[in-house]
């Protein structure tokens, strides 16, 4: 059993040229998927950049994020624990699918190729071990990224619009298979999108940011 994860948004605010431009406060329990929504412009990117460790020094940003009690505010982001989708699957491209679940996952992983094999027998990709990554549709290649983001351990998510590039028939399936996996693994996730069906298929809490 995962031990449960918390993820709580202490007063946040991030500031471009001394004007507010997100502000934030929240808590995610373990499995919980709260939405951010809002148009282009409104910060979505940059809360993301800011909760992740990576936000650009033209912002200025104030407040706590709380990982299971402790702020990562300062860590650099590989300390931090928090993984990440992206809208692109973002496959190593001269590691096999087999090679690109290895990457993440913590040096100490006991077994690591029986857990690769569990790994895409739970994503329906048994015997995909030693493909090239180019030669994945991309509803595969979004299965890959996820399993690898699983692999990797983290002790919460961020969602950056992961489903917006794949086909329409494509997207209820992976949101789905997304949300449960995130549920299942107790993981609290940030997703940032525009879509309302993402919110709807998160069925968590939703807050809406303007300009």
């Amino acid at each position: 059993m995962n031990a449960p994860h918390h993820l709580e948004l202490r007063d946040i605010c991030i500031r471009l040229d001394d004007q507010p431009l997100v502000e934030l406060e929240a808590e995610i329990g373990p499995g919980e998927v709260l939405t951010v929504m809002g148009p282009s412009g409104s910060g979505k990117s940059t809360l993301l950049a800011y909760l992740a460790g990576f936000l650009a020094p033209e912002f200025r940003a104030s407040g706590q994020v709380l990982l299971d009690g402790r702020d990562i505010s300062a860590l650099p982001a590989e300390r931090r624990g928090v993984g990440l989708l992206f809208q692109d699957p973002l496959l190593f491209p001269h590691l096999s699918v087999a090679g690109n679940l290895r990457f993440g996952m913590p040096r100490a992983t006991a077994d690591k190729g029986a857990r690769v094999e569990q790994a895409l027998a739970n994503i329906g990709l048994v015997g995909f071990g030693n493909r090239d990554p180019a030669t994945l549709s991309g509803g595969q290649k979004a299965r890959v990224a996820l399993m690898r983001l699983l692999l990797s351990a983290p002790c919460a998510v961020l969602l950056d619009e992961p489903f917006s590039k794949l086909d329409t028939h494509l997207r209820h399936e992976m949101r789905r298979l997304v949300f449960d996996r995130l549920h299942e693994a107790g993981l609290p996730s940030l997703l940032v999108t525009h879509d309302r069906e993402d919110a709807e298929d998160a069925g968590g809490r939703v807050i809406e940011l303007s300009h």
